[in-house]
């Protein structure tokens, strides 16, 4: 592995586990996703609001792992602000760093050194459904609300 990614693997994880952006419960967040890895435990909700197809505010709360909660973070701090086929964009990107596979042409990427760190991920096959868990539940529920499946 790049010794370059290694350390940037290594350091977003660290910040974001113990700084996590956006860390609080919003129960009356007009939509909560939940994320779990039956295999480790790692349990996450994510709540936002969303007005005219753009995520305005989000939020997540949970526990797990380090890599799990540093991922979520990342994905909470990106999101923001972004209408549903900007967030899907950066959900597929997210996706092709992490997959083993060669990534796909097609994804527009929009790749900076927090998503590029969890590019390591896949080299830690065991931990590699901890970076996605959060990614996973977020693009599925944004398919299904842009009518995507």
């Amino acid at each position: 592995m790049n010794e370059r990614i290694k350390k940037l693997y290594k350091t977003v994880i660290l910040k974001h586990n113990s700084q996590p952006f956006y860390f609080e419960k919003k129960e009356h967040a007009t939509h909560v996703i939940k994320a779990y890895n039956q295999i480790c435990g790692d349990r996450f909700e994510l709540f936002f609001e969303m007005e005219n197809g753009v995520i305005e505010d989000i939020y997540f709360h949970g526990f797990g792992c380090a890599i799990s909660k540093a991922s979520t973070s990342v994905l909470v701090k990106k999101l923001k602000g972004k209408n549903i086929n900007e967030a899907l964009e950066l959900c597929n990107a997210f996706e092709s760093i992490t997959e083993i596979k060669e990534p796909d042409e097609n994804v527009e990427m929009k790749i900076d050194d927090e998503l590029e760190a969890f590019s390591a991920a896949k080299d830690f096959p065991g931990r590699l459904k901890c970076a996605t868990l959060s990614w996973d539940e977020m693009k599925g529920f944004l398919r299904t609300v842009d009518g995507r499946r």
